[in-house]
């Protein structure tokens, strides 16, 4: 049975007023909570049909931080990777100051000078490429736990505690080779009556790599001596592997220039390489058909020359075989009696692509120790033997000045080169001194010990935005680093005094010509000043993403304003009205409830 509550008069009235003061109560409870934590709500919930845009608003600020965090600590290693390639390009330019002031000046008494200059620049581009942020080595790529680059003292001087043979070694090497075993460049001198031949090395490997070319000559004016020089024919190189390489094996070949210089490229093999791609061959069926994908590569690399020598580790075991060819060969006759001051000159190209000439000239009388005259004899046959004399004496100079000077400049081109990859360490000349050993040597001075990828820019990336990213890796051996790193070695490792202590100027001006345009800066942004630009490049991005990101920021966050914050002037407003409202409410009650003491006797 239902029961019927009794009902008084006022009872709805009491109890509209009672629901009212409670909600306007709960009401100024949430605007002083509003006021004292800024919040709109103390959960999303709380907010309604606004949590949607809360929660997506505070996602993107939070991304946002998290670029600005990323943006903040990549700028402190852009800005050093800059510093330190903007301090090499500062030694290089120093160095090359240094070498053509000079050249221009022949001061005699400089060049020990000169090569403490790059000593002491040498040590400080290894310092500058040894720089940490933080942590992390900025020159080493991936490896940022890794030093990069071994000691000055290392690099010159080899390790031997672990029997590794340094720059020094190289030079030495490279020189015994381009001289040859008589010393004149590995020409063969030849004398028969009034006939004298010189001729190039007969060994195809040595031809290719070593010693003079023989590439002009001119007879004496009066036609008493005559000079007829027969062209050489290259030999066909083929390249040879031990065994099929598998994907991803490098390889390192070299190529003759039409120039006569040498270009080195480090290759890899593929298993599909990408269309057009210059620096990775097909793997074949079998060692042969890659061997053959090889060759095609090396007729699309730019400045295509012939294969000259190649290295690798084993397996895959890369080789050259050379066959055919011939030697170019100079005939000089003396076929009457020359005039004093008639002369004859030889020109001979080197494997650094420069060349040099042999001037001869007739004398009445003339030392046999001259390089530059000879006698004029009684018969032609005499003078042939003072001529012959005399261009054996030139050869020998050339090949102590010019040819030593370039096996310096070669030997720390390709130290330089040697890298932490199997199969690429630096070239070494074969135990039978003709050509270049095809197994890489495991007894040099490896001087790059960081990461070797083939994109230094991309080994380190930081997330500027949503699919936004700058790259802002570097490696040491970058070529731009490696010329300059050669350059400076070259002559730090050379001491250009004779045995009396006198300066060996003549030998001195030929590496600092070759070194000073070595440290040349390029025509395009292949230099130094390439690598200050792309990390100039990588600040400004960087810059810019994080205007953006900051700008993005501060738009979130004031869509967040009426959202999740609150106006606490206008809280304020509301509480200060709320409790008016309230305090009146009360007031109204309590003289609706007729709660007098006459009322209720009454």
């Amino acid at each position: 049975m239902t029961s019927i509550s009794a009902f008084a008069a006022g009872t709805y009235r009491f109890d509209r007023q009672a629901s009212n003061l409670t909600s306007m109560k709960g009401q100024l409870d949430d605007l002083s909570r509003q006021l004292a934590t800024g919040r709109t709500a103390e959960t999303y919930g709380g907010l309604g049909a606004g949590r949607a845009t809360s929660l997506s608003a505070r996602a993107g600020i939070s991304a946002q931080d998290g670029y600005l965090a990323a943006i903040t600590s990549a700028d402190t290693r852009v800005k050093l990777t800059t510093a330190s390639l903007t301090q090499i390009k500062t030694l290089n330019d120093s160095a090359r100051s240094n070498l053509n002031g000079l050249l221009t000046s022949r001061v005699q008494a400089l060049p020990a000078t000169s090569v403490q200059l790059a000593d002491n620049n040498l040590s400080a581009a290894i310092d500058a490429l040894n720089q940490q942020a933080g942590d992390v080595y900025v020159f080493s790529g991936r490896a940022t736990d890794t030093r990069p680059v071994v000691s000055r003292e290392t690099i010159l001087n080899g390790d031997p505690i672990q029997g590794l043979d340094g720059l020094k070694d190289l030079i030495a090497e490279q020189k015994a080779a381009d001289r040859g075993p008589d010393g004149n460049g590995r020409l063969t001198q030849a004398l028969s009556g009034a006939d004298i031949t010189l001729t190039e090395d007969a060994n195809a490997a040595a031809r290719a790599n070593f010693g003079f070319s023989l590439t002009g000559a001119t007879g004496s004016a009066g036609g008493s001596i005559t000079a007829a020089l027969t062209a050489g024919t290259p030999a066909t190189a083929t390249p040879t592997f031990a065994e099929n390489p598998t994907d991803g094996m490098r390889v390192r070949v070299a190529v003759n220039l039409p120039d006569g210089s040498q270009a080195t490229y480090d290759l890899t093999a593929r298993t599909n390489p990408a269309v057009g791609a210059t620096d990775a061959f097909a793997i074949g069926a079998d060692a042969a058909e890659t061997a053959a994908n090889l060759q095609t590569l090396l007729k699309e690399l730019p400045g295509a020359g012939a294969l000259a020598s190649a290295q690798s580790a084993s397996p895959p075991g890369l080789s050259v075989g050379f066959e055919g060819g011939s030697p170019a060969s100079l005939a000089l006759s003396v076929t009457g009696t020359p005039k004093a001051g008639d002369a004859l000159t030889v020109t001979l190209a080197l494997h650094d692509g420069t060349t040099t000439t042999i001037k001869l000239t007739a004398r009445g009388s003339a030392d046999a120790a001259s390089a530059t005259t000879f006698a004029i004899g009684a018969t032609p046959e005499d003078t042939a033997a003072n001529l012959n004399q005399t261009l054996q004496n030139a050869l020998k100079t050339a090949a102590n000045t010019d040819l030593a000077a370039s096996s310096t400049t070669r030997a720390s081109t390709n130290f330089f080169e040697g890298s932490p990859a199997a199969g690429l360490a630096p070239r070494r000349v074969a135990e039978d001194g003709n050509g270049y050993a095809s197994a890489a040597s495991a007894k040099t001075v490896i001087w790059y010990q960081g990461d070797d990828g083939t994109d230094p820019r991309g080994t380190a990336t930081v997330q500027v935005g949503t699919s936004r990213t700058v790259a802002i890796g570097a490696q040491a051996n970058e070529a731009a680093i490696r010329k300059t790193l050669a350059g400076l070695a070259a002559v730090a490792a050379e001491n250009f005094t004779d045995a009396t202590g006198t300066a060996d100027t003549a030998r001195f001006n030929a590496t600092a010509e070759r070194v000073s345009a070595a440290l040349t800066p390029d025509a395009d942004r292949a230099g130094l000043e390439g690598l200050v630009t792309d990390f100039g490049l990588a600040s400004s991005g960087m810059a810019n993403a994080k205007s953006i990101a900051t700008a993005t920021k501060t738009t979130l966050e004031n869509s967040l304003d009426g959202i999740d914050t609150v106006s606490t002037q206008e809280v304020a407003a509301k509480l200060v009205n709320l409790q008016t409202q309230l305090q009146a409410s009360y007031k109204v009650t309590s003289m609706l409830s007729e709660m007098s003491l006459v009322n209720y006797i009454s």
